[in-house]
C-alpha cells in the first residue's frame, strides 16, 4: 500500500507481469514488421518507461520519437486533448507504431490518428501496454495490447496521479474500499473484546481500543503519551483533542484496513461529535454503532466467574460490578440517542454461544 498526495493505492500489476507483456508486444511487432525499420512513437509523459523498455527488447533496427498530448486531470480522463509536442521530421511512406502506456476512452487515440494521417505514413499501428475495454468509446483498431484491465485508476510505470508515481516499477490501483467503521458498545462482560477479535479478522478491520492506545503511547513515551500522562499525573481528565490525535495516528498507520472498530471511544456525545469531525476530515464516517445487549444478572455471573482467573479485583466484587453497569448506562444512553438520530444504532442480543453472537453481528455488518 502506498500513499500519493491524499489517496491510497494498492498493488495491482507486478514488475514481472509488466516485463512479460512488454516482451510479448515487442516480439509480435518484430514478426509482423520484418526487416523494415519502423518509427516507434511514444506518447508522453506516460509511455516513457514502456517505450524505453520496449526498444531494448525489440530485436531489430528501429527509430524512436515522441509526441506529447494531454487528456488527464487528477484521476479523470477529459474529452479535451491538446497536442503539446509533435513529431518534427518527415514520416511519409514510413511504418509508424504508436506506443501508448494506456488506452481508456480513446480520446488521445483519435487525436493521434488525425496527426499521423496528415503525415501520409505508409501504415499506422497502435500498441498499448494497458487497455480498459469498459471505458473505450472509439472505433479505432488497437493492434497490440499488453493486458486488459478494469476501468480503475492506476499509477506506476510511467502513469501518475498529479505527477506522483511515474517512477514506480510496478502498477498500483486506487484503493476505493467502502470502509466499515464501527463503534462497539457493551457492558463489562458482554464480550466486546472476543467479538472484536472475530470481526477484525473476518472484515480486515483494525480494532482500536482506547485503553490499549493510551497504554502504548505512555509506555513508549510518545509525544502524545507524555502529554496524556501530564494530565493524568495532575488528576485531570485527558482532553478529547489528545485522544482524537492518538486515534488519528492509529488510523494513519493502518491505511490498509477496510475500516476500524472503535472500542472505548466515544464515551460522551462531545466525543462522538469529535470523532465524526475527525473521520469526515479523512472522507470517512461511522457506518454503524453496535451495542451488545445482555441481562445484568447474566453478565454479573459471567464477570464473577471471570474474576476467578482474570486477576481483576473489580471482577470479584458484585457491588463494584453493579456500579460499573450504572456508570455505563449513564454514559451510554445519550450516545445511543446521538447515533439513533443518525440511523446508525444497532442492538444485538449478546446472549448465546460465541458463534451465535458473531453471526448476529455479521448480519448487521453485511447489511451495511
Amino acid at each position: 500500500m502506498i500513499k500519493l498526495h491524499d489517496k491510497y493505492f494498492k498493488p495491482f500489476i507486478t514488475a514481472t507481469q509488466i516485463d512479460e507483456a512488454v516482451t510479448r508486444i515487442a516480439t509480435q511487432l518484430a514478426e509482423d514488421i520484418g526487416d523494415e525499420i519502423p518509427v516507434f512513437v511514444g506518447v508522453l509523459n506516460g509511455s516513457f518507461m514502456f517505450a524505453s523498455d520496449f526498444v531494448k527488447k525489440y530485436p531489430n533496427r528501429c527509430e524512436i520519437s515522441f509526441v506529447k498530448l494531454a487528456s488527464y486531470s487528477g484521476t479523470s480522463s477529459t474529452e479535451n486533448v491538446k497536442q503539446l509536442i509533435g513529431v518534427d521530421y518527415d514520416l511519409e511512406g514510413r511504418t509508424v507504431v504508436i506506443l501508448e502506456d494506456i488506452i481508456d476512452t480513446g480520446n488521445t487515440l483519435q487525436e493521434i490518428n488525425r496527426i499521423f494521417k496528415e503525415k501520409k505514413v505508409k501504415q499506422l499501428k497502435i500498441a498499448t501496454l494497458f487497455f480498459k475495454p469498459e471505458a473505450y468509446k472509439k472505433q479505432y483498431t488497437i493492434d497490440y495490447i499488453g493486458m486488459e484491465i478494469p476501468n480503475k485508476f492506476i499509477v506506476g510505470y510511467g502513469l501518475d496521479y498529479d505527477q506522483l508515481g511515474r517512477d514506480l516499477p510496478e502498477v498500483y490501483q486506487l484503493k476505493e474500499d467502502h470502509m466499515i467503521n464501527l463503534v462497539l458498545f457493551g457492558k463489562p462482560g458482554a464480550g466486546k473484546g472476543t467479538q472484536a477479535t472475530f470481526l477484525k479478522e473476518k472484515y480486515n478491520l483494525k480494532h482500536i481500543s482506547t485503553g490499549d492506545v493510551f497504554r502504548y503511547n505512555m509506555k513508549n513515551e510518545t509525544a502524545l503519551g507524555k502529554l496524556a500522562k501530564s494530565f493524568i499525573d495532575r488528576g485531570d481528565l485527558v482532553p478529547d483533542e489528545v485522544t482524537i490525535d492518538m486515534l488519528q495516528a492509529e488510523v494513519e498507520k493502518n491505511s490498509e484496513a477496510n475500516g476500524f472498530i472503535f472500542d472505548g471511544f466515544p464515551r460522551t456525545t462531545a466525543q462522538a461529535e469529535a470523532l465524526d469531525i475527525f473521520l469526515s476530515s479523512k472522507k470517512m464516517e461511522v457506518a454503524a454503532t453496535i451495542a451488545l445487549e445482555a441481562d445484568d444478572e447474566i453478565l454479573i455471573q459471567r464477570l464473577l466467574e471471570r474474576g476467578k482467573t482474570s486477576g481483576r479485583a473489580d471482577d470479584t466484587d458484585e457491588v463494584k460490578i453493579r456500579n460499573r453497569f450504572d456508570e455505563y448506562n449513564e454514559k451510554t444512553a445519550p450516545l445511543m440517542e446521538y447515533y439513533q438520530r443518525q440511523g446508525k444504532f444497532h442492538s444485538v442480543n449478546g446472549i448465546g454461544s460465541i458463534e451465535e453472537i458473531t453471526e448476529r453481528l455479521c448480519a448487521v455488518i453485511n447489511n451495511l
